[in-house]
């Protein structure tokens, strides 16, 4: 079986065309492997970790397609949470902030590497 990582780094912040369209393109791959059966872990990092508290909001064009393949959530990444003061935001959507790996400086990020080493494909957006 096929294994992908998709990791969302885009930020809602930026108003921007390319950071929802990034957005759609992640739900979008989600879903369609989702449908295929395969195992798929979905990754909010960076300013990435913004995301989940808009997209809990039905108004947002992307709410369905998110509620869709949310089971298919790993997490936010935590450090990033704090760098990005989204923390309060990810906790409201009831996506896990996940901080399983110690970096300097950080209160922990998800470790990227260890679905590499686990074999999946690692896609970014």
């Amino acid at each position: 079986m096929n294994k992908t990582a998709i990791v969302l780094y885009s930020d809602p912040k930026s108003g921007s065309d390319d950071a929802v369209g990034r957005l759609f393109n992640a739900l979008f791959v989600a879903y369609e492997l989702k449908e295929k059966k395969q195992e798929i872990a979905l990754i909010f990092q960076g300013a990435g970790v913004r995301w989940p508290n808009e997209l809990i909001k039905p108004e947002h064009p992307a709410h369905a397609l998110y509620e869709a393949v949310k089971d298919s959530i790993v997490g936010a990444c935590q450090g990033c949470a704090d760098v990005f003061g989204a923390a309060e935001g990810v906790k409201a959507s009831g996506v896990q902030l996940v901080s399983e790996k110690a970096i300097p400086g950080t209160s922990g990020i998800i470790d990227i590497s260890k679905y590499m080493d686990e074999g999946y494909r690692v896609l970014t957006f």
